[in-house]
């Protein structure tokens, strides 16, 4: 059973929330405030974070940015519909998805299970194995990379998307495949999770030492991870 801790400061969402996911076979956690959710965040194992960005004491943003400087719990941020600038800035340090309030329960669920599938956090589940590619080693079943004998510290879905994009070295990826493939979701008009997660991931990856780049944009057509 997965144990999803939320952190929402609107008592009445939260226990409806509970009510659904427990009916979906989910463990639930209740926070709510940004300073008790971080606590219970950083205290204990969680497979799944819903996390509201208006919060009292700590906001969305302050509780995701302490999070990732100890862990990598995947995270759902919950943003206020309209609100592009709290998506971008969600994705820019760390979060996993987001989803616009109000929300279709359906959706929620769908979300979720997608996430938990593809940061490889049910442990049910067939890891795949160890993959080497050129100065990088990815180890799905610790969600590790090290490149360049140095450890990185990748989100689950900059670890997914880095192990999808090595599988398929020198293809043209477009981003319809990245987002169903990696994201687990069909790729939205407007949506810029793919971007910013690929940035996050550059970002990250030290440099190839003969200079060039390790992922190259196709405008209108993808991407492709360079052999």
């Amino acid at each position: 059973m997965s144990h999803i801790l939320l952190i929402d400061d609107d008592l009445g969402l939260a226990e409806l929330l509970a009510q659904l996911l427990e009916l979906e076979g989910f463990n639930l956690t209740l926070a709510h405030d940004g300073e008790a959710g971080l606590a219970l965040a950083l205290e204990q194992q969680f497979d799944l974070i819903l996390l509201d960005v208006m919060l009292p004491k700590l906001n969305g943003f302050e509780v995701l940015k302490a999070l990732r400087a100890k862990k990598q719990t995947p995270v759902l941020m919950l943003t206020a519909r309209g609100d592009e600038i709290d998506r971008v800035v969600g994705l820019e340090i760390g979060a996993d998805d987001y989803l616009p309030k109000p929300f279709n329960d359906r959706e929620l669920v769908a979300r979720i299970k997608a996430i938990i599938r593809r940061t490889g956090q049910q442990v049910d589940e067939q890891q795949p194995g160890i993959l080497e590619f050129a100065d990088i080693k990815l180890d799905p079943s610790r969600q590790e990379v090290v490149c360049q004998d140095q450890l990185l510290i990748l989100t689950g879905t900059e670890f997914s998307l880095l192990y999808h994009m090595i599988q398929h070295s020198g293809e043209v990826l477009s981003k319809d495949n990245l987002s169903e493939n990696v994201l687990g979701k069909k790729l939205m008009p407007f949506d810029r999770s793919l971007d910013m997660h690929l940035s996050n991931l550059r970002k990250k990856l030290p440099e190839r030492a003969d200079g060039r780049p390790r992922v190259k944009t196709l405008r209108g057509k993808g991407y492709i991870w360079l052999t």
